[in-house]
């Protein structure tokens, strides 16, 4: 096993982002299933980035990260709809397998 796959994502350029990634792995498995659960409790309404955050009132750089690793696991996919932020712009509808 490699280095980049014993922790989660990480930027190899930034020594920051390193740090995050080796800091948040002891947690990262039940905040990913947190952001999994929540998922699949949207059912095919589904979720978006700003949704997931707000629920969990979970910090964009935690759950961002969490739903990406999720995707690249197949457990979620992304949708063609899309729904507005808080800011008013558009997102990705993310939804469970």
């Amino acid at each position: 096993m490699t280095q980049t796959e014993m922790f989660p994502p990480f930027q190899v350029h930034s020594t920051t982002s390193i740090d995050a990634a080796i800091a948040i792995e002891p947690s990262s498995k039940n905040l990913r299933e947190q952001v999994y659960a929540y998922i699949v409790k949207c059912g095919a309404h589904g979720a978006t980035d700003d949704e997931i955050q707000v629920a969990l009132q979970m910090n964009p750089s935690t759950q961002r990260p969490r739903r990406i690793e999720l995707s690249n696991q197949g457990k979620i996919t992304r949708t063609d709809n899309t729904r507005k932020t808080r800011m008013g712009r558009s997102a990705t509808v993310w939804v469970a397998r």
